[in-house]
């Protein structure tokens, strides 16, 4: 099965550093947070992967067949400066003719969600499109009071009532019955509206790590995990939700 990680976009969030390189890029430890998205998912036995190309792609694509020469499957594609995730994904549609499914990421996010059980998922219950949800974790620390007490305190716990896309997809080939081939549009609007108001599009429960790299406060929290040797991802025991 292949994995497309789209890395299209500018990452603006991010600050100043995204203004030199593409958001990918932007290094986590000794290497940039894609590196860290594409050895995880070889840790599943994932080996044909599809990066999506847009702003300044050519750095992308230049450090990955390097880094990854003889070690997978990769095309690097440029779909365009300002296109939309939605027509990003359209675009790659003739690399994927022969595929049923496939799985879909972003190049910001990462997780330690087990991908053989999201796949095993997908298949078994046969609709167009997965999603992982995930409960995201708060800015701030959590306080409960009584009166002037602190009874209990809790550093950015999870939310307990809502869940959120997290980023990590896996398609039918359907998918493509649902995209635009007439406007430039984002993949979580209309095409995922659409899926689910047809009642084709899943959720796959993750309870377990997830974290995206949209500002800098989120970089210095991964970057942060790393030193202190508690990066959920890097161990070798994923968890099995």
């Amino acid at each position: 099965m292949k994995v497309i990680i789209l890395c299209g976009g500018k990452g603006t969030r991010l600050g100043f550093e995204t203004k030199i390189m593409p958001k990918p890029m932007v290094k986590i430890d000794s290497d940039p947070i894609l590196y860290h998205i594409i050895n995880y998912y070889m840790k599943f036995g994932y080996k044909d992967f599809i990066i999506a190309l847009g702003y300044k792609g050519k750095i992308i694509s230049k450090y990955l067949k390097k880094k990854f020469k003889y070690k997978i499957n990769l095309k690097c594609i440029n779909t365009g400066l300002n296109t939309l995730t939605g027509t990003r994904l359209l675009k790659l549609h003739k690399y994927l003719k022969n595929e049923n499914n496939f799985m879909l990421t972003y190049g910001d996010g990462l997780t330690n969600q087990n991908l053989s059980k999201l796949k095993t998922f997908h298949i078994k219950n046969k609709k167009t499109a997965t999603m992982t949800v995930v409960r995201p974790p708060v800015r701030f620390g959590e306080v409960k009071l009584k009166q002037k007490l602190i009874t209990n305190f809790k550093e950015k716990p999870q939310i307990k009532n809502s869940w959120i896309n997290g980023g990590f997809f896996v398609f039918n080939k359907k998918i493509f019955k649902y995209l635009n081939k007439k406007k430039n549009e984002m993949l979580e609007k209309s095409p995922l509206e659409k899926l689910s108001t047809n009642k084709q599009l899943l959720a796959f429960k993750h309870h377990g790590f997830w974290q995206c790299m949209d500002t800098p406060r989120d970089k210095e929290f991964i970057k942060e995990l790393i030193r202190r040797k508690k990066a959920p991802w890097l161990k070798k025991n994923r968890e099995t939700y």
